[in-house]
């Protein structure tokens, strides 16, 4: 078989498989993913994020880490911790030595939202079985999601999903004005021993922070 022969065999193939994976499929492979993740008492990662607009010519990269057991979460990104108990977030700053106090809303959209990062998907969106790539030893399964109402931000977003481990690997979000964000997970660790009081807040370990509330 000649070599042009041979790649467009493998191509159709593998445009065929795409096609022959229905919404069903998608939608379980991402709940199986969900559940897998939340199965774990805690777990932490690192990640990157990028936010890129080519009309606006905007491109920044950043790196944070975030640890999530439950409901609960600490997340440091941006120069700034935010800190949620499960039912009051902490959003510490300490450039200006300025700490935001609020009420959660569970209506909250993602963004770098952890809270919502394992559940957000499993309303309000069509699936569709996207591409596989072999990103690092690891086999990556996306699943796009199309926004059910029109009358939102978001385009499109897609899932990559680790399918050995059944771990979110990479979330793309393709907004209505160009911008694309990208949070790629770097590195993960499950059920790891944190302190008792990891997710208290203790004002004294910031004095003479402003406090806004």
């Amino acid at each position: 078989m000649k070599f042009k022969n041979y790649f467009l065999f493998l191509f159709i193939g593998s445009v065929i498989t795409v096609w022959t994976q229905t919404p069903i499929e998608a939608q379980n492979l991402l709940e199986l993913a969900s559940k897998q993740m939340e199965s774990y008492e805690n777990i932490e990662f690192e990640f990157s994020y990028t936010l890129n607009n080519r009309t606006e010519q905007i491109n920044q990269e950043s790196s944070g880490k975030v640890t999530i057991a439950e409901d609960k979460y600490k997340l440091k990104f941006l120069d700034g911790i935010q800190l949620f108990d499960g039912k009051v977030l902490y959003t510490i700053v300490p450039e200006n030595e300025e700490i935001t106090i609020t009420q959660a809303n569970d209506d909250e959209d993602f963004g770098i939202n952890p809270k919502e990062l394992l559940k957000f998907h499993k309303k309000g969106y069509d699936y569709h079985w996207d591409i596989s790539q072999r990103v690092m030893g690891k086999n990556i399964q996306f699943v796009k999601l199309i926004p059910t109402k029109e009358d939102g931000d978001i385009v499109s977003l897609l899932l990559g999903i680790d399918t050995q481990k059944n771990h979110l690997y990479k979330l793309i979000e393709v907004g209505e004005n160009g911008t694309v964000t990208t949070l790629t997970i770097n590195q993960i660790k499950v059920d790891g021993s944190l302190p008792e009081n990891f997710f208290v807040f203790n004002q004294d370990d910031y004095p003479n922070y402003y406090i806004n509330n």
